[in-house]
């Protein structure tokens, strides 16, 4: 019992390391981003919304954020529908070649950011699409879409595909049991791909910085305003950007958590 007891104190311990190690920049950034000098030190120079004030009444950062939004929304709608598409695909048929299929959908997430840049660059370049607000949204929806697909197919795992299949013999077509009992099943998770999605469109940076052109997101507007000097307004901006997606990630979360109650099914 006291091994036990030993080796859960332990595990617990290493989670609480790992947590403190991976916030503890992030906690810095926040602490800083109210403080009244320009330069981060401790202690602290004193309490200021100066640094929130300045990227107030910056219209750069405010069309950031406006873009970040738009191209959020945009991708996560259209990564969500596809990824439902795929994972629906995958629960319900079997053909010829769909470990295939499978691997090739799952793939984006796996290339390395830099390449996919470069790589939606050259295509986008190509077709006349790059350098425009269209070309991030067409590039964050290949690198979402597999993330929509993961999720939504999990909660699907967990449906007997025989209840369908009863739909249909008692006479209902495919769309109605696609609404009346797919749908309804797979909400949680639907919504929670809707928030996972939006919030890796509006934290990814590499491939956005390649295709955006003159149309700067958030994170792309951060390295510009880091290039040739260090503002503390970084802090702030970055507080914001973290709050944002924290707060998309742990929604998405709670809503991939909630049960079905019997009833739904």
């Amino acid at each position: 019992m006291n091994e036990h007891r030993l080796i859960n104190f332990l595990l617990r311990s290493y989670v609480v390391l790992v947590f403190i190690f991976i916030f503890t920049p992030i906690a810095g950034s926040f602490v800083f981003s109210f403080n009244v000098d320009r330069f981060p030190s401790l202690p602290l120079g004193g309490f200021s919304l100066r640094w929130y004030e300045a990227i107030a009444a910056d219209s750069s950062v405010w069309e950031a954020f406006r873009n970040s939004l738009v191209v959020g929304v945009v991708v996560s709608l259209v990564s969500t529908l596809l990824g439902f598409t795929a994972a629906y695909t995958d629960f319900r048929y079997h053909f010829f070649g769909k470990s295939i299929y499978m691997a090739l959908a799952l793939l984006p997430p796996t290339i390395p950011v830099v390449i996919m840049g470069l790589a939606m660059l050259a295509f986008l370049s190509r077709v006349g699409l790059s350098g425009d607000l269209h070309s991030v949204m067409i590039s964050h929806i290949v690198m979402c879409t597999p993330f929509a697909m993961a999720v939504i197919r999990m909660r699907l795992a967990q449906m007997d595909a025989n209840i369908e299949a009863a739909a249909w013999n008692l006479g209902a077509s495919q769309w109605k049991a696609m609404r009346h009992v797919i749908l309804p099943f797979a909400a949680p998770s639907i919504f929670s791909a809707l928030f996972v999605t939006m919030a890796v469109s509006f934290d990814e940076f590499a491939v956005a910085w390649f295709v955006s052109g003159l149309n700067e997101t958030v994170p792309v507007r951060i390295l510009n305003t880091l290039q040739g000097q260090v503002s503390p307004t970084i802090n702030a901006i970055g507080t914001i950007v973290f709050i944002t997606t924290m707060t998309l990630v742990v929604v998405a979360q709670l809503l991939l958590m909630r049960r079905q109650k019997p009833t739904d099914a």
